[in-house]
């Protein structure tokens, strides 16, 4: 059984339906059905999705001791396989609200109260490191030291850096340089795609880079094969909200290319992953089982 330590943001995250983009200005409105709140945030999709497919979890991540924080440490104490390595440091939970329309397009709102000051404790990291196959590290400021901590100890290290423009991006540049197994998104990039991942390539020398397109699919950079492929979009049901898509692919891709190390079919399974979960609204919610994914697949 693989065992993935997840360190990064888990928050409350309250989704709002609306009927289209750009917003218009009313003083009230009645979305029956139309507002959920749930327990979210990347670590949280991330480590519930590799759950669900059947790895180990060790969840680390900084709340607070407050209604949202209790909110949190329930929802984790239900989902088999994650063990929650909490540290209450914090004044306030994080929350998010997402609004998202027919098309499934969104529009995220993160209210990160004051992670980004907050440290996660070197000891506690380290004992959960000890027993770890691979570490996800979330590209928020307390992972940092994570990182350097996990690659002397020769742990396999994966990262999503969400949206990119610039291969020097100053934030993210830590992660880049560190990550053996990178994600990112096509949002931000201008220009050629293969051109860009290319100069990833050669600035950071990553094992593996995917590049998710939305509903055009991914592109896979391999060390082993030195070149990009295209991965097309799959259909499985009718798109609700394409929040946590992204963290979907992520983790289905990870899941199977550590048990593999086989990042074509991991891809190839992880595309499917992520077009079924987009079937329901929020982040954390619509992840398949190893076997359920098999079956989907093999039919």
């Amino acid at each position: 059984m693989t065992r993935i330590l997840v360190a990064g943001l888990v928050n409350i995250e309250t989704t709002l339906k609306i009927e289209g983009f750009p917003q218009h200005y009313y003083p009230v409105t009645y979305p029956f059905g139309g507002i959920q709140s749930s327990v979210s945030g990347v670590a949280y999709n991330v480590a519930k999705a590799l759950a669900t497919l059947g790895d180990e979890v060790d969840l680390c991540t900084l709340l607070a001791p407050d209604m949202a924080g209790e909110q949190v440490q329930q929802a984790i104490a239900q989902v088999p396989k994650v063990k929650p390595c909490f540290e209450l440091t914090m004044q306030d939970t994080p929350q998010s609200v997402i609004l998202y329309d027919p098309e499934g397009r969104r529009q995220i709102h993160v209210d990160l109260k004051d992670i980004q000051q907050r440290r996660y404790s070197e000891q506690g990291f380290k004992k959960q490191l000890l027993h770890s196959d691979a570490v996800v590290a979330c590209n928020i400021n307390f992972a940092r030291p994570m990182l350097e901590l996990a690659k002397q100890a020769g742990k396999l290290i994966a990262t999503d850096v969400h949206t990119l423009g610039n291969i020097e991006d100053e934030y993210n540049q830590q992660f880049l340089a560190l990550a053996d197994v990178l994600f990112l998104s096509d949002e931000q990039v201008s220009g050629d795609y293969h051109q860009f991942i290319w100069q990833l390539v050669e600035r950071y020398h990553n094992s593996v880079i995917v590049m998710g397109l939305g509903s055009n699919g991914a592109l896979l950079y391999t060390q082993q094969a030195n070149s990009i492929q295209h991965f097309p979009a799959t259909t499985t049901r009718p798109v609700l909200n394409t929040i946590g898509a992204g963290d979907a692919l992520f983790s289905c891709f990870l899941h199977y290319y550590l048990l593999e190390s086989n990042p074509e079919k991991a891809l190839s399974r992880a595309m499917v992953f992520a077009s079924y979960k987009i079937g329901e609204a929020g982040a954390a919610s619509g992840f398949l089982s190893h076997q359920q994914l098999e079956d989907f697949v093999s039919k």
